[in-house]
């Protein structure tokens, strides 16, 4: 799973889109990468990015890291959700990735 460099920036008020993409990773699965940067902090959050990474397989969301007013940055696994402490962008999507290959080699097709 890669990112390129053409993803497009856009801009849309106070919030500017980062990246938003869709990625086939398996027969029945996709993840779905959207970030924002921000003029001010989600409540819960110290840095300026809203984001969400999902992976979707047989047509349900099993794994995501987002931001949420008052709970912050934070990882779903199935049904369990825990803390997750952000530091940049790209140890994000490495986690990300990391947890996706994961997933993908626990659960085959």
């Amino acid at each position: 799973m890669t990112i390129g460099k053409n993803v497009g920036l856009y801009t849309n008020m106070s919030t500017r889109l980062l990246f938003k993409r869709r990625i086939v990773v398996a027969e029945a699965a996709f993840v779905e990468l959207i970030a924002w940067q921000l003029t001010q902090p989600v409540q819960g959050c110290r840095h300026l990015f809203k984001y969400r990474l999902a992976l979707v397989a047989g047509g349900r969301c099993v794994l995501r890291y987002d931001t949420e007013q008052g709970k912050g940055d934070h990882r779903h696994l199935g049904s369990e959700e825990c803390p997750y402490q952000f530091s940049t962008t790209e140890q994000l999507l490495a986690y990300f990735k990391r947890d996706v290959a994961r997933w993908i080699d626990e659960n085959p097709s």
